[in-house]
């Protein structure tokens, strides 16, 4: 009895959290009746709660001996003024072409067929006497088990997948690393009919990577992280409810 309050107290525990998160959520969708999603305000992005610094291996520091009165300065990587992004707040621009391919294709296909048959055919002289001692009816000594056990297995799987994005924008230099190295950010929102797309690029770069009119192809781009999607109308009826999804996951069947 116990444990069935204890699980019927965890059930309901369980429903509350999931209408309040719900509830949360369609407080959201209703406000934005009318009117669709808003635009997130620009923030800074180190002060985000899902920020964190990049930490990389480091060569040793290198002691720079001072060079005065000379034009030279220790250290720089060209004698005239570069344009390009090289400080924290710079920003550049990344030229973001993905276009990849994936198709996969397997197949499974597994029988199996047991049998087994055991009979008594001598015991001793007690083989004529089993069937007298309120065994079942029809009951023979020669045909005692028979044991048929018959499994097929038939599995067909494919995947192909294509993506392509072809994206060109501007992303901030948020930490210079002890290397020289610099972290980028790009954020992007757009909001057309309602409808959110979102885009968020954070990555790695080489400031000699960087080409003459401050662009970056991302293919120079190291740990690079790309979330490309959307929120909004169209976006929310292309998702299962989250009823269903929980179902799904629950559900072991």
């Amino acid at each position: 009895m116990k444990q069935n309050v204890s699980a019927l107290k965890r059930l309901t525990l369980l429903g509350v959290i999931l209408v309040t998160l719900s509830a949360c959520n369609t407080t959201t969708r209703v406000s934005e009746i009318g009117s669709g999603p808003e635009l997130t305000a620009i923030t800074n992005p180190t002060v985000m709660p899902d920020y964190r610094p990049v930490s990389m291996p480091m060569p040793a520091p290198e002691l720079r001996e001072p060079n005065p009165n000379s034009l030279w300065r220790n250290g720089a990587k060209a004698f005239f003024k570069d344009h390009r992004a090289k400080a924290v707040g710079d920003i550049l621009t990344i030229n973001l072409l993905l276009n990849d391919s994936a198709s996969l294709a397997n197949n499974t296909t597994r029988t199996r067929k047991d049998r087994e048959t055991a009979d008594v055919t001598a015991l001793m002289g007690f083989e004529t006497k089993l069937a007298k001692n309120n065994l079942p009816a029809g009951f023979s000594p020669t045909a005692t088990a028979n044991f048929g056990n018959q499994h097929a297995t038939a599995g067909n799987g494919t995947i192909a997948r294509s993506e392509k994005i072809t994206l060109t924008f501007a992303a901030v230099v948020t930490q210079i690393l002890p290397n020289g190295a610099m972290v980028v950010m790009g954020r992007q929102e757009v909001l057309v009919n309602a409808e959110i797309r979102e885009l968020l690029v954070t990555g790695v770069i080489r400031p000699e990577d960087i080409e003459s009119d401050n662009t970056i192809a991302h293919t120079k781009i190291a740990e690079m992280r790309v979330a490309y999607g959307g929120r909004g109308t169209l976006s929310g009826l292309q998702s299962p409810r989250w009823g269903t999804q929980l179902w799904d996951i629950l559900f072991p069947f």
